[in-house]
């Protein structure tokens, strides 16, 4: 019973270790390349600098504030917030990439300097990814970094899969003003 138990132990170390790491070198290419891309374009470094401006001045407070009225709409009919990001150019930006990547990205969504969405693809569970090693692994640690997390089940998906995400660059200044995450 013992041998059995070790090796069961052994055979779900080393399934989890293989899911973390099994992809990593595509995710690699996949953010060093269409990632990256859709990171530099026009229509992406345009909304992140406009709502950048717009969200300066947002302390912890209002950004919690923002965050909480997020959540509460994702479980209600009412959403106005949550249809003013989709509804925006951006969000219908990264809809038509995701709709014509066959399958490869499940969701897209595009954050500013706080870690707030600027556009998206799909509806994110929330507002407020400033918290989290997406944002902070992109955002936080600067250009040509890349945050790929372990395999798992997405919460709004439903699906097995890896996050990647890259940050945003100013082209003009080449500074760090927000992140792309894709699924």
């Amino acid at each position: 019973m013992r041998g059995l138990f070790l090796s069961t132990a052994a055979l779900l170390c080393s399934i989890q270790l293989a899911g973390a790491n099994e992809f990593q070198s595509e995710l690699e290419t996949l953010a060093n390349a269409q990632i990256a891309e859709i990171a530099a374009a026009s229509e992406v470094t345009a909304a992140v600098k406009a709502q950048n401006t717009e969200t300066s001045g947002y302390d912890q407070t209002k950004i919690d504030e923002l965050d909480t009225t997020w959540r509460s709409e994702a479980d209600s009919i009412d959403q106005p917030m949550i249809h003013a990001i989709l509804d925006n150019d951006l969000s219908g930006y990264l809809a038509d990439i995701q709709d014509s990547s066959d399958g490869l990205f499940t969701e897209i969504f595009v954050m500013d300097a706080k870690g707030l969405n600027v556009g998206q693809s799909d509806v994110t569970s929330d507002y407020w990814q400033g918290d989290e090693a997406k944002w902070q692994d992109t955002f936080g640690k600067g250009p040509g970094s890349v945050h790929i997390s372990d395999l798992e089940q997405d919460e709004s998906t439903q699906l097995l899969q890896s996050q990647v995400s890259v940050p945003v660059v100013d082209p003009d200044s080449g500074d760090v003003i927000g992140a792309v995450r894709s699924a």
